[in-house]
């Protein structure tokens, strides 16, 4: 039945077309709740703007090992157990493709509850700025396990070739937090202000509501993959056929949150204004990630049914067309966010010293936003193929550009902010073209 998909015979361009549209939307609609959330705790002042900066990279590092590292692990092991035809396999992998979330996820929590302080402390957190950023995460991070299974869950029906059903309860997560969130952090209507613990809440109640309507769907709205909740007890193998993929996936998001680490610990020596620019600028970098999130997601199991089949070439042009789509539509953006930076910056503060350095920002990394797209994009395509080596590197190259330049830098006289952002450009550029590279070299068969 595998051999008959519209992924394995369809055109490539248009199946994958198809297949992106409704993860951008969501995904897009998943950021907003960051633009929102943004706007929200900017009403609240300056300090509770700046503690947010310092929590952000940690909330990004939960969705982004759950939903595109270990999320892409799951995808890509259930689409190669479809493309070979073993749908008990898929169904088994399925089950502990949800052990493995639940179980990293109350790992993530405990650590981030317990020790968050210390970590936002790295960054450069002091005085009521520490204090805040402390409160506000230990609430977020309560919640990081339904974080987990919300989007180990979607990863699951992604893997079968389902993108419009994981979207749309994406798309409805998205707006329950936005509502909740919003609500109980600003006292809207008839609900208290809590502040910024309100809007960590908001989280906690949309990924809850996400992980029961994927459930439900797994069990009575599909038949692609059973899943085995009784009579199989967990192995070994099953666990590497993820693992060996999605474990190896997780070093990237990490180097990527590290990048952002180390250039927000820099920025942090600025000042309060730098850094709260920064942070605005900085979300609009992470709300490119859905663009080409959802142009390499959709590529996961075109390449990873393809290569079930043993359809190597066809795999390859898949991935390849995906790296395209994104970088052609992240150039668009960064060249907007040059010309017209207060588009974006205007959205979040009236603050003049704010302003300047978030459109600084946006001048400076606009132009590498076209290879950061194309690097993503053929990183979520070799996750799919299952030689993900070559990509995981580059996103060491970018690591080592951003610390090793932005170190240096911050030691010599009179360091200014414009310098420091040029740095995160010349890391775009890097690991864009060293993914490239490793897609061109790494032999698939």
């Amino acid at each position: 039945m595998a051999g008959g998909s519209p992924l394995l015979t369809g055109p490539i361009l248009p199946t994958l077309l198809r297949l992106s549209v409704p993860n951008v939307l969501a995904l897009v609609m998943s950021v907003l709740v960051g633009v929102a959330e943004t706007y929200y705790v900017g009403q609240l002042g300056t300090v509770p703007l700046a503690a947010m900066a310092l929590v952000f990279p940690f909330a990004m590092l939960t969705q982004m090992m759950s939903n595109g590292a270990m999320g892409g692990g799951v995808s890509s092991a259930i689409s190669r157990a479809l493309g070979a035809g073993d749908r008990n396999k898929a169904g088994t992998l399925a089950l502990h493709a949800i052990a493995i979330g639940a179980g990293v996820g109350l790992a993530y929590a405990l650590l981030f509850v317990l020790c968050g302080p210390v970590f936002f402390g790295w960054l450069g957190g002091q005085g009521e700025v520490l204090h805040t950023a402390s409160g506000y995460g230990q609430v977020l991070f309560s919640g990081a396990m339904l974080v987990w299974l919300c989007n180990t869950l979607a990863s699951v029906v992604r893997g079968t070739g389902n993108m419009r059903v994981p979207s749309s309860v994406v798309f409805a997560v998205a707006v329950l937090q936005i509502a909740v969130g919003g609500a109980l952090g600003l006292g809207l209507g008839p609900f208290p202000r809590w502040g910024m613990t309100g809007v960590a809440v908001g989280n906690i109640v949309a990924m809850a509501c996400g992980v029961l309507v994927l459930l439900a769907y797994l069990q009575w709205g599909q038949t692609r993959v059973r899943i085995p909740w009784r009579g199989v007890q967990l192995s070994w193998p099953m666990f590497r056929d993820i693992l060996r993929v999605g474990a190896l996936a997780c070093l990237s998001p990490v180097q990527s949150v590290l990048t952002a680490l180390i250039m927000t610990g820099l920025v942090a020596r600025l000042g309060p204004q730098a850094l709260a620019g920064y942070g605005i600028g900085q979300r609009l970098e992470f709300l490119l990630i859905p663009i080409a999130f959802g142009v390499g997601v959709a590529s996961v199991p075109m390449v990873g049914m393809a290569m079930g089949a043993g359809q190597v070439q066809r795999a390859r042009r898949v991935a390849w067309a995906a790296g395209w789509v994104a970088a052609v539509a992240l150039t668009g953006i960064g060249a907007l966010v040059v010309l017209w930076p207060q588009l974006w910056s205007r959205i979040f503060t009236t603050d003049a010293q704010v302003l300047h350095h978030a459109d600084l920002y946006l001048r400076m990394a606009g132009p590498g936003f076209a290879f950061f797209g194309m690097g993503l994009a053929l990183y979520f395509a070799a996750l799919g193929s299952g030689r993900i080596w070559g990509p995981v590197l580059a996103g060491t190259a970018r690591l080592v550009v951003v610390a090793g330049l932005g170190l240096w830098l911050s030691q010599q006289a009179g360091v200014t902010a414009q310098s420091l952002f040029l740095v995160v450009t010349a890391g775009m550029v890097v690991y864009g073209l060293g993914t490239a590279w490793a897609v061109w070299r790494t032999r698939w068969d």
